[in-house]
C-alpha cells in the first residue's frame, strides 16, 4: 500500500461508494478510509487518550468494517456506521485494559443511578462550548479522559465530534433518550472535575 494514491473523487457520491464497497471493488476499502480516516482517528484518540492505541483501535476498526461491508444496510450514513465500529473497538479495548482498582475521581454514582455532584457551585459553562485556554484545554483532556468509558464516548461523539443526537445514539446503538441521560451526566462530571480549577480562573472564564 506505500505510495499508493487513492482518488478521492473515484467515486460520484456516497451511495456509489457504497455500492462499490458492496460490489467486492477493490479500490472502494481504500477510499472509505481515506475519506474517514481522520474523523475515526479523531473520536479514537479522545476516547483512548493515546495517539498510538487510538492508530491501532482505527486500523481495527476498518479492517472490521471492510470485512463485513455487507452488513451495512444503509439506514444511517456510512460514516455513522464507521463510528459505531470505531467506538466499539475503542470501548472493548478500554475494557482489556482496565484494572478493578476505582479512582478516587471517578464519578460517585447514587442508589438511583444518578452522578453526585460534589462542588458544581454556580459553574454555567458548556464544557463542549466553552473556547478553551490551552491550559485549561489540558485540564479539560484529562476530565475527558476520566469519564467512565461510555459517557465519554457519548460526550465525544455528540459535543466534541458534533454528531447530531440521533447520529450519536444510532453511533452508541442505543436510543436517543438514554444519549441525552449519558451526555447529561457526563457533562456533570466534567463540570464537577473542572470546577475547582475554574473556580481560580475568574478573569479568564469571564464572556
Amino acid at each position: 500500500m506505500a505510495g499508493l494514491t487513492i482518488d478521492l473523487n473515484l467515486y460520484a457520491d456516497e451511495a456509489t461508494l457504497i455500492d462499490a464497497l458492496l460490489a467486492g471493488d477493490k479500490h472502494a476499502c481504500a477510499c472509505m478510509v481515506r475519506q474517514h480516516g481522520g474523523q475515526m482517528y479523531a473520536v479514537a484518540l479522545r476516547i483512548m487518550g493515546d495517539p498510538d492505541e487510538a492508530e491501532d483501535v482505527v486500523q481495527d476498526a476498518f479492517i472490521s468494517a471492510c470485512g463485513k461491508v455487507a452488513s451495512f444496510e444503509g439506514r444511517s450514513k456510512l460514516s455513522t456506521w464507521l463510528y459505531r465500529i470505531t467506538t466499539n473497538a475503542a470501548l472493548m479495548r478500554l475494557r482489556k485494559r482496565r484494572d478493578d482498582t476505582v479512582s478516587l475521581d471517578e464519578p460517585q454514582v447514587g442508589d438511583d443511578g444518578d452522578l453526585l455532584p460534589r462542588q458544581l457551585g454556580d459553574w454555567e459553562i458548556d464544557p463542549g462550548r466553552q473556547a478553551l485556554s490551552s491550559e485549561l484545554r489540558q485540564e479539560m483532556e484529562a476530565a475527558v479522559e476520566s469519564l467512565p468509558p461510555s459517557l465519554r464516548a457519548a460526550f465525544v461523539l455528540r459535543d466534541i465530534q458534533g454528531l447530531s443526537t440521533q447520529e450519536a445514539a444510532e453511533a452508541l446503538e442505543i436510543s436517543e433518550t438514554a444519549l441525552k441521560v449519558r451526555l447529561h451526566r457526563a457533562r456533570l462530571a466534567l463540570r464537577e472535575r473542572l470546577a475547582g480549577y475554574l473556580a481560580g480562573q475568574p478573569q479568564e472564564m469571564a464572556p
